[in-house]
């Protein structure tokens, strides 16, 4: 008894052409390239929030970085110190002395914290005000279309 191997089988059967004979004269199938103007205002919309949280986060990590150099006792004259310290106090939003403990390490902890943690609560909400109110509705939205020629 011999054994025969089956025929190899093809895994992609692609569909057969259709012939021209078949096709309806009248009905032309359009393939255009168009300009879709909401492509480009969710491109838009994408950098803006992007910048803003780009922005936002780094006032945040400004003031963490202070608050890090303060409670590790960093030398206020030193230039990369001074130039945090004055960055993070016009980043501070006023919250400095709003908390007067008796420590100044803990007064810089509570108010540059508190400024932080404000700052990353305003770029999340921008930032959904601006996809809220800018980006299109219906995502569900196709283009395609049937021409017929007459």
């Amino acid at each position: 008894m011999t054994y025969e191997p089956d025929p190899p089988t093809r895994r992609y059967d692609p569909a057969p052409p259709v012939d021209p004979a078949y096709r309806d004269p009248q009905e032309e199938v359009v393939h255009e390239r168009t300009e879709d103007s909401h492509a480009r205002r969710i491109r838009t919309v994408r950098i803006i929030t992007s910048l803003v949280s780009f922005i936002t986060g780094l006032f945040a990590v400004v003031l963490a970085i202070n608050i890090v150099l303060v409670l590790a006792g960093a030398n206020p004259d030193n230039g990369f110190a001074a130039f945090i310290g004055d960055f993070a106090g016009a980043v501070s939003l006023g919250f400095d002395g709003l908390f007067t403990p008796e420590s100044e390490k803990l007064a810089v902890l509570l108010n540059h914290g508190l400024a932080a943690i404000v700052w990353l609560l305003i770029g999340a909400a921008v930032n959904f005000l601006v996809r809220r109110f800018a980006l299109p509705t219906g995502a569900n939205r196709t283009v395609s279309y049937r021409r017929t020629i007459t």
